[in-house]
């Protein structure tokens, strides 16, 4: 009988592990580790706090000035000391990407950005359109205004771009996010169906769109609406291969945040599925990859056996 041992997560040691969390990602954090990226500088401003960032946050080697960092966490509503509130910088860098694009220079109004999953909870009960697998509630997703620009031209752009989510309700503000590419509106938002119920929807995400041979890659899971969940401790590397199949390259052995047990590790929580790190082999030739992760203890009819991260690039060349 596999050993299991139920992982219970305290605010403690997320908060001592975030400091790690962040200085490892910002080190690394240059412009070529993502796939959308702009050019290191925003304007971001949040109506309801008045906070405000405005400047550069990539600085010119590629690192994230960590002042810009707790400035902009302030202006998505983020507490800086709160693990579960680090916005994504996929997600800054891909609002920096739609500035550049649709208006240089312009200020996006961010009117919806972090949610605890109590507050997001809260919305639901109250009626609001809040999904149950919502990716604000992982700093994933913001609602926004970008100055000069209709929110319906912003949305046409996400859907032709084939990146990340966005959502338009026919008002002033467009809901952008760097989950699964796909789109919505008013009527078909699946808000308030079972489109996520029993972790239907749960995902794997890697920190980074880019990556060389030996790097260190973090990783959480997303999506997800029911807990306990078990993942086996062992996942797998695989590479894209000729006709889009994916071929086994070798074992991955994640290192998740709290000490685990035996072959199928159980969490209880979204922070205990956050900060899983693990590295790609010193060998690694250049091509396209994923990690995929099996499920175990299964107790959710509609959740998937195992699930994949969206492909990441290892290229042919240095890197920042």
């Amino acid at each position: 009988m596999t050993a299991i041992r139920r992982i219970g997560w305290s605010l403690f040691l997320l908060t001592a592990l975030f400091t790690g969390l962040c200085a490892d990602t910002l080190a690394d954090a240059g412009r070529d580790r993502f796939r959308y990226s702009g050019d290191g500088r925003l304007h971001l401003f949040n109506p309801k706090s008045g906070a405000v960032f405005d400047g550069v946050y990539r600085q010119a080697d590629g690192h994230i000035d960590p002042q810009a960092r707790t400035a902009i966490q302030k202006v998505f509503d983020a507490p800086s000391e709160e693990p579960l509130a680090a916005i994504s910088m996929r997600l800054i860098a891909f609002l920096d990407y739609l500035e550049d694009r649709l208006r240089p220079g312009a200020r996006i109004e961010i009117a919806s950005g972090w949610r605890s999953p109590a507050y997001n909870t809260r919305l639901r009960e109250s009626g609001r359109l809040a999904a149950s697998a919502s990716l604000h509630q992982y700093g994933m997703a913001a609602d926004i205004r970008i100055e000069g620009v209709d929110s319906r031209q912003v949305w046409h752009f996400v859907r032709e771009l084939g990146f990340g989510g966005a959502g338009y309700y026919q008002g002033r503000l467009v809901h952008v996010d760097v989950g699964p590419a796909r789109f919505w509106d008013q009527d078909s938002s699946g808000v308030g169906s079972d489109i996520s119920v029993d972790n239907k929807l749960i995902g794997l995400v890697t920190d980074f769109d880019r990556y060389r041979a030996g790097d260190r890659v973090v990783l959480r899971f997303i999506r997800m609406t029911g807990f306990p969940i078990g993942v086996q401790a062992e996942w797998i590397l695989e590479k894209e291969i000729e006709g889009g199949r994916r071929e086994m390259v070798a074992p991955f052995h994640p290192r998740f945040a709290a000490p685990v047990d035996g072959a199928c590790p159980v969490f209880n929580d979204i922070g205990a599925m956050m900060d899983i790190r693990g590295r790609l082999p010193e060998d690694l030739p250049p091509g396209r990859y994923a990690l995929r992760a099996r499920f175990c203890d299964t107790r959710w009819e509609a959740m998937p056996e195992a699930v994949t991260t969206p492909l990441f690039e290892v290229p042919d060349r240095a890197m920042p």
